[in-house]
């Protein structure tokens, strides 16, 4: 090695071992590399973009409204090039003086906390020149007008997406935190890195897909899902679980939760001190719930009538036979409060009053505002993810997880990508995000059901859902109900959710708006004290006006829930021991459908 001076010094030993270690390791770990990108599966390129009809239509009118009004074009680039020269002199300045001026513009962005962002010319200038481009590209897609209300809301999100991406932090090159990490541990952080990255393709045959937890300190029904039931009933869709009482008397009309069956139940008993399925026990509830199974080409044929068949009413007549009782009430979360709220409109229809009352968890059941789901259920991506269930049978995890996190892109891709691969970090042993990441697939048909049926056409507002030989609508539901929604939901939005509860036949209906989102605002045990609640008798005028004449409630809506559940649940008898003769345990909870791991 030559010194500053030009004398020549002799590397320490250990540098010169520590330098082949990591040689042999990036030589290694290269070769896993091309082997997993060689062997990577092909998919429907139609689930990675947009059809590139958009983006046509989106330059045509750019350049339509640039050949009418010239000068608003022109105004666009002097604002650009005039910004990106000033950044430009701003950074020569700072290095001549040595110091960067105060500067108070630049708005907070969590990505940018590194001090140097602000101290440092370079940093400084990447920043501000970023944020230039960003500003730009947003201004170009906001001045395109002759377009499609639903296509420039889609070309706004995709814009997005770009931007995000071309964040300097996403780059090694270009942030601070990950050349500090790597200088600090002699370039291991680096070496970790990629062994991360190779082992997150090689779990998913070559597919893009960050982990975001370590998955190695949890396991499913030893330090999550550890609620004591047992399985008492098992067909090829689910298995039913009762859970085993903690008091010693009980209301007579069981509680039956159907959990979505895009993801796995025991969100619901992550840990003992946030499980709602705990905390339902303990007020005295015999409660079931359904664990879905994890969809294969098995199950490619299934469709939403199936879920409804060999799932919901084939569980409230297990229920009702175990518990020898006439009626169950019902909750569903997500996907399931939909499919529940079919389910009720057919036992309407057929006059089968076995539901007593219904609970409904952030469940959308009127489609006509597809809100922040806009991008993604035009025909474009809806074909593609048709064209791809033709090979697979079932809609796959990754394709659900991925387009799930591009609403949420900086918090659930770029963010923990750079944590795990530049900065050679091990993922958080977060309980939350390892059920996160355990995802499930979809049945083919039930996915397509969903997808052209309910999201794209809102047949159950509209028309009617064909379905059993029933054509199945909203205002069929009829039993007294509470919806539960959250004000923060990418997912099922609250105004959304809303709109469908004011739509159904029932003359008893609660709805409350948790804070929070889609997860947080439904897991929100009171001992938190955490999360508030808005609620409001008067559901006959518009969401705004629901909110604005609400009352703001302190801590978890699950209080009174329990108080709502209580009037409508009968007497108090002695706690029920799980199953009967005819139902007894196949195994303890959580079963072992919830154990199933999607297939990539």
């Amino acid at each position: 090695m030559t010194t500053s001076d030009g004398r020549n010094e002799k590397l320490p030993d250990e540098h010169i071992e520590r330098l082949k270690e990591n040689v042999n390791k990036v030589e290694e770990l290269s070769k896993r590399l091309v082997e997993v990108m060689a062997g990577k599966k092909s998919h429907t390129p139609a689930l990675d973009g947009p059809n590139q009809e958009l983006f046509a239509k989106a330059a045509t009118a750019y350049l339509s409204e640039a050949l009418q009004n010239p000068a608003k074009l022109l105004e666009h680039q002097i604002q650009f090039w005039g910004k990106s020269v000033l950044n430009f002199a701003e950074a020569q300045q700072a290095l001549t003086k040595g110091e960067v001026d105060d500067d108070d513009s630049m708005r907070p962005d969590k990505r940018f906390s590194n001090p140097m962002w602000e101290t440092n010319p370079y940093f400084r200038l990447i920043r501000q020149q970023y944020e230039t481009n960003a500003a730009a590209i947003a201004g170009a897609v906001a001045s395109v007008d002759d377009i499609d209300v639903k296509d420039k809301q889609r070309l706004q999100f995709f814009s997005q997406q770009i931007i995000d991406m071309m964040s300097p932090t996403n780059f090694l090159a270009t942030n601070p935190d990950a050349l500090e990490k790597a200088v600090e541990t002699e370039g291991q952080s680096l070496i970790q890195g990629l062994e991360n990255l190779v082992a997150d393709l090689e779990a998913n045959d070559g597919e893009m897909v960050v982990r975001l937890a370590d998955e190695s300190a949890f396991e499913v029904g030893q330090n999550i899902a550890t609620t004591p039931g047992d399985v008492v009933y098992r067909n090829r869709l689910m298995e039913l679980i009762q859970y085993k009482p903690t008091t010693e008397t009980v209301h007579e009309t069981p509680l039956l939760l159907f959990p979505p069956w895009i993801n796995k139940f025991y969100i619901l008993d992550l840990k003992a001190q946030n499980s709602m399925i705990k905390w339902v026990t303990e007020q005295g509830y015999t409660l079931f719930v359904v664990s879905w199974a994890n969809a294969s080409e098995a199950h490619a044929d299934v469709g939403i009538d199936d879920y409804i068949e060999e799932g919901f009413l084939t569980a409230i007549e297990q229920v009702k036979s175990i518990c020898n009782v006439k009626q169950v009430n019902a909750v569903g979360y997500c996907i399931a409060g939909t499919t529940l709220s079919l389910t009720l409109a057919l036992l309407k229809q057929r006059g089968d009053t076995s539901v007593k009352s219904a609970t409904f968890f952030t469940a959308l059941t009127d489609f006509g505002d597809q809100g922040e789901f806009t991008p993604f259920l035009q025909n474009d991506f809806v074909d593609g993810i048709e064209d791809q269930i033709s090979k697979d049978g079932v809609l796959k995890a990754w394709v659900i997880g991925r387009t799930m996190s591009f609403l949420r892109s900086n918090d659930l891709i770029y963010g923990p990508a750079i944590r795990s691969y530049m900065m050679g970090e091990t993922p958080p042993a977060f309980d939350l995000l390892y059920w996160n990441g355990d995802g499930a697939n979809l049945p083919g048909r039930m996915a397509v059901q969903y997808l052209r049926g309910l999201c794209q056409s809102n047949d159950f507002v509209n028309d009617g859902f064909d379905l059993l030989g029933h054509k199945l609508h909203v205002r069929d539901v009829d039993v007294p109900l509470m919806a539960i929604t959250c004000e923060t939901d990418h997912i099922a939005a609250w105004k959304d959710c809303y709109r469908g509860v004011q739509q159904m036949g029932s003359r008893s209906k609660t709805f409350i708006v948790s804070e929070s989102g889609h997860i947080a605002g439904i897991v929100n045990p009171p001992s938190k004290k955490k999360y508030g609640h808005y609620t409001n008798p008067d559901l006959k005028g518009d969401s705004n006006t629901w909110l604005n004449e609400a009352e703001f409630h302190q801590g978890s809506w699950w209080p009174l829930w329990e108080k709502w559940l209580h009037k409508r649940s009968g007497k108090q008898i002695p706690a029920r021991s799980t199953g009967d003769s005819s139902h007894p345990s196949l195994a303890p909870a959580p079963g072992s459908y919830v154990l199933v791991k999607a297939t990539n």
